[in-house]
């Protein structure tokens, strides 16, 4: 399914970061960041993993769900400990089965764990993206990216969405609304951007 993105002014383009970069491994955090792992599963075709661990409380709704994308091509699978999701959400990616691996996270996603998934999301040409706690990121992270709820009037789905590391270009910050008869994001403005290349601290 071809992704469409409409801006209201001209915009340093969000289409030029979401979705996330392909054979790369992403990480979002911030209350908002289940809401962006469903809306880029709906800008993707295909299977759509999404790993946790098993002591977390809360699922995603297939009801809520199927306001981004079909429920069937979601496959929920749950690990012991947080080294179980990775090393699930390795497998995976570098098998390449499925085009968007998802994982929550409890703790920090040190160093070593960061490349060893961006090497398997190169070798499966997948692409991995990791729910994370603030400020639990690995500095192998491809892009980072931070989402909040924002109260716009009577859109209850408006988020901010904020790239806060970006490995190859700009960072962003941008108000975003979900379209669910079209299943788009619409970019209803820009609050702020950081024009410069250099990569986010850590």
């Amino acid at each position: 399914m071809p992704y469409i993105l409409f801006m209201t002014q001209p915009l340093h383009s969000l289409s030029s970061h979401f979705p996330p970069r392909k054979s790369r491994a992403h990480e979002v955090c911030g209350p908002a960041a289940p809401g962006f792992a469903v809306m880029l599963a709906g800008m993707l075709d295909g299977p759509v993993l999404w790993l946790k661990q098993g002591h977390e409380r809360g699922r995603l709704h297939p009801s809520a769900l199927a306001d981004y994308a079909d429920p069937a091509r979601f496959l929920f699978g749950a690990g012991k400990t947080q080294t179980d999701v990775l090393w699930m959400a390795e497998e995976a990616l570098r098998s390449g089965a499925t085009p968007l691996v998802v994982a929550q996270l409890s703790d920090r996603l040190d160093l070593t764990a960061g490349r060893r998934l961006q090497l398997a999301a190169e070798v499966g040409r997948s692409r991995g993206l990791f729910l994370i706690p603030e400020g639990a990121g690995s500095n192998a992270a491809e892009t980072r990216w931070r989402c909040t709820s924002h109260f716009g009037g009577e859109d209850s789905t408006q988020q901010r969405w904020q790239l806060i590391k970006n490995k190859t270009g700009t960072l962003g910050d941008w108000i975003i609304r979900w379209d669910e008869q079209t299943r788009r994001v619409i970019v209803v403005s820009k609050t702020a951007e950081r024009a410069d290349s250099a990569p986010a601290p850590g």
